[in-house]
This record gives structure tokens, sequence and C-alpha cells, in this order.
């Protein structure tokens, strides 16, 4: 088969539904509760993972834990992130070919060895190995997540609950820094056991969620693209009975024509992405590496930096932590409404902005005064409650702004590229900074940082996508909606 065009499955003809646009005016409901719910987990789980690390990153250190190093501690988080890179391509691709669903479902499998193995470790090399098994499961679960998510929720109300469940992830990080505290406590738990409770918790909640995911539908809009209508019928008609009851809802007056089998793959899609989408592609590849590069450095290392420049001892991080965590929770939950009603363009552009800007009036204001770790966390609380918003909005770009047949795969690739450019290497270098012992490196690190997050800032507010309340059709019209001929000449 020539990469270069989509494969099309021969004698489907044309299919005329009005699916998207039944999916767009649904009620909220007890179905979309269970959706967010049943998959948001997995930014809950990633959270988890990245906050327990950071919290037990001194624990590890003792000779009665790992024995790890600094810098062994910062690379374990590469690592992880390595692992979370190529989880993404493989199962990105596999969800656009395979369906939502089916990869959800087995990612979480995945997960759920990766996490128990990681308790089980005894080395920093079986450490580094069951992280890299963890990451990729996680990032797998960032491409059928996402797609899942925004193919079922309404247009009118996309934007913040995508904003929402990706900051779920600091719901799993407070909930990291919380059970860390409490497990390092020696005089509860030895100080050998605790840290391997904290990653068998990850393992035990990320079981319990594979029976919500049973009642978790497939992407109508995937199943009308790969030929198989009448199945997306049933599932839409069950997705409104679940939805409304016994209500009467609104009639819809729109259609689209699909012309099943546009499967395009790795080869059109990068293709597409450089012609086609250039533009989108360049928005969605500074919004991600550039939030990748400081919330990585950050987040793997915080408890460090608290250690390190603040004494404070290894069992009290998690605390710290804690508030953190919280505020970061709070920006995409109190900002969230605000990128459908006042728009992304506008929100995406000036969250990343004022981010930039408190990040560097905060490092200047630790030059000239001392501070104690109680008002560094403080400092960075009020800093990331947009940052954390800033960093959400650009998950939702990249999963809005593409078509349904190359959607999973283009979120994959702007997580592997963003986070190879912006965030592969920025827990191993924030890592050696700290071994110097001078705040003044550390300090331009984050300086970094900030700069990168006011160039994304001016790169959204030139070229970025005014998708709120539209739906996903009306963002990126699908391939499939382009007859065969037109569909080669792509």
């Amino acid at each position: 088969m020539n990469s270069a065009t989509p494969s099309a499955t021969p004698n489907q003809s044309p299919v005329s539904t009005d699916i998207p646009f039944r999916l767009d005016r649904l009620p909220w409901s007890a179905f979309h509760w269970l959706l967010i719910i049943a998959l948001g987990v997995t930014w809950v789980l990633d959270g988890l993972e990245a906050t327990v690390v950071g919290s037990i990153g001194p624990t590890l250190e003792a000779p009665s834990t790992l024995d790890l190093s600094h810098a062994q501690v910062g690379l374990a988080g590469t690592i992880y992130l390595g692992g979370a890179i190529a989880g993404a391509l493989v199962f990105g691709y596999l969800t656009d070919r395979l369906g939502r669903k089916r990869l959800f479902t087995i990612t979480l499998g995945i997960y759920l060895i990766g996490s128990l193995s990681t308790a089980a470790a005894w080395s920093f090399g079986s450490f580094s190995a069951f992280r890299f098994i963890t990451g990729m499961a996680i990032g797998g679960e960032y491409a059928a997540i996402n797609s899942a998510i925004d193919e079922l929720i309404p247009a009118r109300l996309r934007g913040r609950i995508d904003l929402i469940v990706n900051g779920s992830y600091w719901i799993g990080a407070a909930a990291g820094a919380a059970v860390t505290d409490a497990l390092l406590n020696r005089a509860w738990i030895p100080q050998w056991l605790g840290w391997r409770i904290a990653f068998g918790l990850g393992g035990i909640l990320g079981g319990a969620i594979v029976v919500a995911r049973r009642y978790v539908p497939e992407s109508p809009r995937w199943l009308l693209t790969h030929g198989r209508s009448s199945e997306a019928e049933r599932i839409m008609a069950s997705i409104e009975r679940r939805a409304a009851g016994r209500a009467a809802l609104p009639p819809v007056a729109e259609r689209i024509v699909i012309y099943p089998g546009a499967h395009p793959g790795i080869g059109l899609i990068i293709r597409m992405l450089l012609v086609r989408y250039r533009r989108r592609a360049v928005l969605g590849l500074v919004l991600i590496a550039s939030q990748a590069f400081f919330y990585n450095g950050i987040s793997f290392t915080y408890p460090l930096v608290l250690h390190q420049f603040f004494n404070v001892p290894a069992s009290e991080t998690p605390r710290y932590m804690l508030y953190f965590t919280l505020a970061n929770f709070l920006g995409p939950l109190c900002l969230g409404r605000f990128f459908d009603v006042i728009g992304r363009r506008i929100m995406i552009s000036s969250t990343y902005a004022v981010a930039g800007v408190l990040i560097v009036a905060n490092e200047l204001f630790l030059r000239q005064y001392e501070v104690t770790a109680a008002t560094q966390t403080l400092l960075w609380c009020v800093a990331f409650f947009f940052a954390s918003a800033a960093a959400s909005a650009g998950y939702l770009t990249v999963s809005e702004i593409f078509p349904v047949e190359m959607r999973a795969l283009a979120i994959a690739l702007f997580y592997v590229v963003g986070t190879a450019i912006g965030g592969l290497g920025a827990p191993a270098l924030f890592g050696a900074l700290i071994e110097t012992h001078k705040f003044n490196l550390l300090s331009y690190g984050y300086l970094f940082g900030a700069v990168l997050m006011l160039i994304a800032a001016c790169v959204e507010w030139t070229i970025g996508i005014d998708a709120e309340g539209r739906g996903l059709e009306a963002v990126a019209r699908p391939l499939s909606a382009d007859a065969p001929p037109a569909r080669a000449r792509t």
C-alpha cells in the first residue's frame, strides 16, 4: 500500500449521518460523569506516579532503600518520560487503527504491570526498567483518552471539561503527596517499606478503574470513519437514552457525508502536518514543548530543591508538595469555563503569558530577599495556578485541531516531539543544577522555562485556533468527508 494516500475499504458506500451533531447537543448527564471519571483517571495516575517519585526522591537516596544519587533520581524521571514517549507513539498509531476503547483497555493493563513491578524494584536498573514500562502505559493513554473524551463531550463544554480532566493530574499529585507524607513517616512505617507501598497504591487504583471502563463506549465518530455506521448508530442511541432518559432532545438538522476507508499511515500524517496543517503543527509543538520543559523539570525535582536549598527533611517534603499540587489543580478548575466563554486564543495566550511573567518576577524576588521553604512554595503556587491552566490548554489544542482519522496519532506525535524537545532532559538537567549547590544556576533554568512560556503566548496569540463552541468537524474537517478522488490528491 502506498503510504502517501489513505487506504480505502472496498465496496463501502458513503454514509450521510447526523451523529456528530447529536453528540454535541446532548445535555450534561451521568453518562458524561462516568466518562470523565473512568477516562480522566489516567491523569490522576500520572500525577500520582510523578509526585510519588518526586516526594520520595530523597528517601530513594538512603542506603536502606535503593541508595540512588541526585542525578539518578533525576535520570529516573527522564527514563519514565522516555517510556511515555515510546508508548504514545506506538499506542497512538494503534488507537487510530484499532479504536479508542480497545487501546485504553490495553494501556491500563500495562500500567498495572509497571506500577506493581516498580514496588518490587531492587536496584537502579530494575527501578528504571519498571518506570519505563509504566511510562509507556501512561503515554499510550494520553492519545487514546484525549481522543475519546474530545469525541464524546458536547462542543459547548469541551474546553472546560478537557482542562479539568487534564488538570486532574494534580489530584493524583496531591494524593501522592498526602499518601507519601504518611508512608514516609518512620514512626509508622519502616523506611525500606514505605516507598514500595506508595508505588503499589497506584496499581490498586488502576485495577479499581478497570470495571468503570467497561461501560465507556467506543467513539461513534471513530466507528463512522471505519465503515461501522450501524454500530455507531446503536451506540449513539444508547448514549442518548443514558444522557436524556425520557426527555425529548432538540432536533438536529445538520448532517455530514462520510466516505469510510480514510486510514492514513504515519507517512501521510507527517506530510499533512508539514503541509496542510503546518501552522497548526507549529502551534501545537510550541505549546507542548514549552510547558513540558518547565513542568517536567519542576515536578520531578522540586522536593530535591526543598531538601537541598531549604533543609526540609525528606519526611516533610510531601506537605509542601501538597499545597503546590492543589494550586495546580485549582487553576484549570477555576479558569476552565473561560476557555469556552471568552475563547481559546485569548485565554491560552494570557495564561501562558501570566505564568511566564510571574515566574520571572518570582526569580527576581528570590535574588533580592531571603525566603523560607514556605515562602518559596507560596510564590510557586501563585505562578502555577496560571501555568497549570496553560499546560492543560496545550493538550486541549492538539486534541481538537486535527481530523478524527489522525487525532490520536497527532496527539502522540506532538506529545513525543514536544516532550523530547522540551521535557525529556529537563529532570536530569535540573537534577544536575541542584547538585551544583548553587541556587543562582538553578534559577537560570527556571528563567529559561519562563521565556519559553512567553514565546508560546506570542505564538498562540498570532496563529491560535478559535475552536470554542465549535464541533470537531467544523474545527478540522474529517478526511473521510472528502470523496476518495479528492482524498487521493491530499
